[in-house]
């Protein structure tokens, strides 16, 4: 099982990108110009949890927002797994 990490290594993880630590969970919020490119974007992150096998939560709001919410809740908070997992979703590009 992966072991939960600390709150300086996930500060240390997230300070320079777009990823925000929110109660125990690694969140990050993204706008697109329409629908179909936020569906795309979420489409691209399911590929991306099955490929890792590691899912996170992947909401889509409005018209053109996605919030993807990551922890690993066998851990209890952020693992390793997460922040590999965050890196490769944040590489997305439309």
């Amino acid at each position: 099982m992966a072991e939960r990490l600390d709150d300086a290594a996930v500060d240390a993880a997230v300070a320079a990108g777009d990823w925000q630590r929110v109660d125990g969970s690694l969140v990050l919020d993204r706008s697109f110009k329409n629908f179909e490119e936020a569906w795309a974007f979420a489409s691209q992150v399911a590929a991306a949890a099955e490929a890792a096998d590691h899912h996170p939560d992947i909401l889509a709001h409005g018209w053109n927002k996605v919030r993807v919410t990551l922890s690993t809740h066998s851990a209890g908070g952020i693992t390793q797994l997460d922040l590999d997992l965050a890196s490769v979703i944040g590489a997305i590009e439309l």
